[in-house]
C-alpha cells in the first residue's frame, strides 16, 4: 500500500496494488458518500411534487437529468480514489473540496429540476472538477515519464477539462436545445473512462469497488426509507387513515428489503477482472441507484394519492412503486445475479418477478402491498434454489 499518514509528509501519489489484501472503503470515502444524500434527497423531492402533479414526463426527465449527475459525480471520485487514494494532507483538502462541490449541485437541484436552470449545478461540477482534475494531474505526475501509466492520468485530465468547459457552454445554449446538447455532453463524458484506459488500465481493486457500490446502494436505499417514513408520518399527523396507509407502508418495506437481500446476494467482485466486464457493471448502476432512490419517491406518491393529496388514478400512483422496483431488480439480474446461477429454475426467478410486480399495477390500493409480497416470495424462492445438493449458487440466493 502506497498511502500514508495525514499528518506525514506528503509522499507521491503512486498506483495502488490492484492485488492488494484487506482493502476496504475509508471514512473520508463513506463521508464522501454520505454527502450525497442531500442531492438525493433533494432529487427524490422533486420527482415526488411532479408525479403527485400529474406531470409524469417532465418529471422524469428531470429526474433522470438531476441523478446522473449525482451519479456521475460519484462515479468519477470512486474510481479514482480506488486506485490513487494516498490519504495524506492534499489528497483529504481535494476530496473536501469536491463535497463542496457536490453541496452547492445539490443547492442548484429545485432550480434544475423545477426551472431548467442549470447555473447552479454546473458550478458545483465545477468546484468538483478542478479538484479531480488537480488529483489526476498529481497523479500523472508521480507517474514514470512517457509511462503509459501517465498517458492514462493525462487523458483523463483532459477529458474533464474539455467536458467541464461543455457543461459552462451549454448555459449559453438555447433553451430548445438544452436537452438535446446535454445528452451528447453525457455520451461524451461516458466516454472519458473508455478512452483514457483504452490501452492502459488503471489499478482499481475489485473488492474495493463492488464494497464503495454496495454502500452508495445502502445510502439510496436508506433514504428510499426515510422518504416513505416521512410520508406515512406526514399523512397519519394530518389524516385518520392508517387503514389506508398500512399495505403501502407494509409493501414498500417488504420491496426495499428484498431489494437489500437481493442486490447482496451474490459476490459481484469476483466478475470484475477488468474494463471489459467493470465499465458496463458500472454504468449499469445508474438505474440501479436511480430506481432504488425512485421507489422511496414512489412510496410517498402513493401516500399522497391515498390521502387525496395528490390528483392522479392509482394506477398511475401504483406505478410510481412498481416501475422502479421492477427495473432493480431487473438490472441486479442483467448486471451481475445472473452470471451466479445455475439451471433455468435459477435463472428465470428474478425476471419472472420482475414481470409480476409490473402487472400489480393494476391491482388498484393493493398494489404496492402485493409488490412487496413478491419481492419477498422472490428471495425466499431464491434461497430454497440455491439450498439445494445440485446448486452452486450462493447462500444468500435470490
Amino acid at each position: 500500500m502506497t498511502s500514508t499518514d495525514a499528518t506525514g509528509p506528503l509522499r507521491r501519489m503512486t498506483a495502488r496494488s490492484r492485488a492488494e489484501a484487506h482493502r476496504a472503503a475509508t471514512p473520508l470515502e463513506l463521508f464522501f458518500d454520505l454527502c450525497f444524500v442531500v442531492a438525493v434527497a433533494q432529487a427524490g423531492v422533486r420527482l415526488v411534487h411532479a408525479l403527485a402533479e400529474g406531470h409524469t414526463a417532465t418529471g422524469l426527465i428531470g429526474y433522470l437529468f438531476v441523478f446522473w449527475g449525482v451519479w456521475w459525480a460519484w462515479m468519477n471520485f470512486t474510481w479514482f480514489a480506488s486506485a490513487y487514494d494516498c490519504d495524506d494532507v492534499p489528497y483529504r483538502i481535494a476530496t473536501l473540496v469536491q463535497i463542496s462541490g457536490v453541496l452547492i449541485y445539490a443547492a442548484g437541484v429545485p432550480r434544475a429540476f423545477v426551472d431548467d436552470d442549470w447555473t447552479i449545478t454546473v458550478i458545483g461540477y465545477l468546484v468538483m472538477r478542478v479538484a479531480l482534475t488537480a488529483q489526476w494531474l498529481r497523479a500523472a505526475v508521480s507517474e514514470a515519464p512517457g509511462s503509459p501509466a501517465r498517458r492514462t492520468d493525462l487523458r483523463y485530465a483532459t477529458g474533464l477539462v474539455l467536458c467541464q468547459a461543455a457543461w459552462v457552454a451549454l448555459l449559453a445554449a438555447p433553451h430548445s436545445l438544452k436537452h438535446w446538447l446535454f445528452l451528447i455532453v453525457v455520451a461524451a463524458e461516458l466516454l472519458v473512462p473508455v478512452i483514457a484506459e483504452w490501452s492502459h488500465q488503471t489499478p482499481w481493486h475489485p473488492h474495493h469497488i463492488a464494497e464503495r457500490y454496495g454502500l452508495f446502494t445502502l445510502i439510496v436505499l436508506g433514504e428510499t426509507m426515510s422518504a416513505a417514513t416521512i410520508a406515512v408520518q406526514s399523512a397519519l399527523d394530518e389524516h385518520d387513515v392508517l387503514r389506508e396507509l398500512l399495505p403501502i407502508a407494509a409493501g414498500g418495506i417488504l420491496i426495499v428489503f428484498a431489494a437489500w437481500w437481493i442486490y447482496f446476494a451474490v459476490p459481484a467482485h469476483e466478475r470484475l477482472t477488468g474494463n471489459r466486464q467493470a465499465i458496463p457493471w458500472g454504468y449499469g448502476h445508474f438505474v440501479i441507484f436511480g430506481s432504488a432512490a425512485a421507489i422511496g419517491a414512489g412510496v410517498e406518491v402513493a401516500v399522497e394519492q391515498a390521502v387525496g393529496k395528490a390528483h392522479i388514478p392509482t394506477t398511475a400512483a401504483s406505478a410510481a412503486v412498481t416501475v422502479p422496483a421492477a427495473l432493480f431488480l431487473l438490472t441486479v439480474w442483467l448486471l451481475h445475479a445472473r452470471h451466479f446461477k445455475t439451471g433455468t429454475a435459477q435463472q428465470i426467478v428474478l425476471p419472472v418477478s420482475t414481470a409480476a410486480i409490473v402487472g400489480c399495477t393494476f391491482l388498484g390500493a393493493w398494489a404496492v402491498l402485493a409488490s412487496g409480497l413478491v419481492a419477498a416470495a422472490t428471495v425466499a424462492v431464491g434461497v430454497t434454489l440455491a439450498g439445494r445438493p445440485d446448486s452452486r449458487g450462493t447462500d444468500g440466493g435470490s
